[in-house]
């Protein structure tokens, strides 16, 4: 075992996050997310809601501040659907970082997410509920 590693973080995605570099993405996906088809390495963690592990990655994961670091996916046009995930990402993330979110159209979004590092697929049932991290450096 290691010490300040959050437990809902499992080795093989740990070893992902050391893996990645200055600029490599990754994507926390929900439970609708093709996250298979997404032709890259896949972590399964469906007993696991996207938030909860959003806010764990973050206590360890360095945000890119050269570029934008945090994506959302747009909801489609003329989906009424409520998506208050969204504020508790950005609730999350003020508690790490001063990174903003963009939002980026739904199969522009599949398209990054086929060029990421890893796809994390979550059991989150919200809607919209995919996001997609930029890696930073480590400066401290």
């Amino acid at each position: 075992m290691l010490k300040n590693i959050p437990k809902i973080i499992p080795p093989d995605l740990l070893k992902i996050l050391c893996e990645m570099g200055h600029g490599d993405e990754i994507v926390i996906a929900d439970g609708n997310f093709p996250s298979a088809s997404m032709e890259q390495r896949v972590v399964y963690l469906s007993g696991n809601g996207a938030a909860e592990l959003f806010d764990a990655i973050l206590k360890i994961f360095p945000l890119d501040t050269y570029e934008k670091a945090l994506y959302l996916m747009e909801s489609v046009r003329g989906d009424n659907v409520e998506t208050p995930i969204w504020d508790e990402y950005k609730t999350i993330a003020k508690k790490h970082s001063d990174a903003e979110f963009e939002h980026i159209e739904r199969y522009e979004f599949y398209e990054r997410a086929k060029k990421a590092y890893a796809v994390i697929a979550t059991g989150e049932t919200a809607l919209y509920a995919n996001i997609l991290l930029k890696k930073g450096v480590v400066t401290d």
